[in-house]
């Protein structure tokens, strides 16, 4: 399956005006933002548990990239509520769950396979000593958090491409307006030039992967 896979295109979706579809885990759903391949997928999703659903042990080959949106995710390492940011490496594994149901905006296969970094940061407590916060740095990629103020204009060159997902509030960008879980995906050589609402805004930032994105090596 190929679904936004051409990284050369600008790619806008407002997550909460796309279909859910059920994973093959029962009272487990999907909204599918970019992916190539099937179910072992280099892929960009968000991903609904009803209280009480489970997936099965598994191990994250390529690696798993996540973002608690709403309720607590749990697994045999911990509760991770709403804010928290998580980084399992290639190699990892765990028995994702939620007692109480939550939403998660989820990245796969999109590690350097070599990465060994386990990461786990509160993304809210970082929030409060600063308006920028790094979430990880590689060769590869830069991974951030960003309080945008309102009225605030924002400018970014984007030499090797990147990604905006909205935690809260929302802003202008390339003629759309962007609100809470909305997604934004920019090719390379794109620039970024945002106005930001009135009620500012929360975003998560990736920048310099795309020219790594390719199906997983299985």
């Amino acid at each position: 399956m190929n679904l936004n896979a051409d990284f050369s295109e600008r790619v806008m979706i407002h997550c909460d005006e796309i279909e859910w579809k059920a994973s093959p885990m029962p009272g487990v759903d999907r909204r599918m933002l970019d992916r190539i391949g099937d179910e072992v997928a280099r892929a960009t999703t968000i991903v609904r548990y009803a209280a009480g659903s489970k997936f099965s042990s598994h191990t994250h080959t390529g690696g798993e990239e996540f973002i608690v949106l709403e309720g607590v995710f749990q697994d045999e390492h911990g509760d991770f509520p709403v804010g928290t940011y998580v980084r399992n490496p290639p190699t990892s594994s765990h028995t994702p769950r939620s007692d109480e149901g939550c939403t998660i905006f989820v990245k796969l296969w999109q590690f350097d396979l070599d990465d060994r970094n386990q990461v786990t940061i509160d993304m809210n407590k970082q929030a409060e000593s600063s308006d920028n916060v790094a979430l990880f740095n590689d060769a590869r990629e830069h991974v951030s958090f960003h309080t945008w103020h309102a009225g605030d204009e924002v400018e970014m060159e984007l030499p090797r491409g990147g990604e905006f997902f909205v935690l809260e509030g929302g802003f202008e960008e390339g003629g759309d307006k962007l609100r809470k879980h909305s997604w934004l995906r920019l090719p390379q050589g794109a620039k970024f030039q945002a106005k930001i609402g009135a009620e500012g805004a929360k975003v998560w930032i990736k920048t310099g992967h795309l020219p790594f994105a390719k199906a997983p090596r299985v």
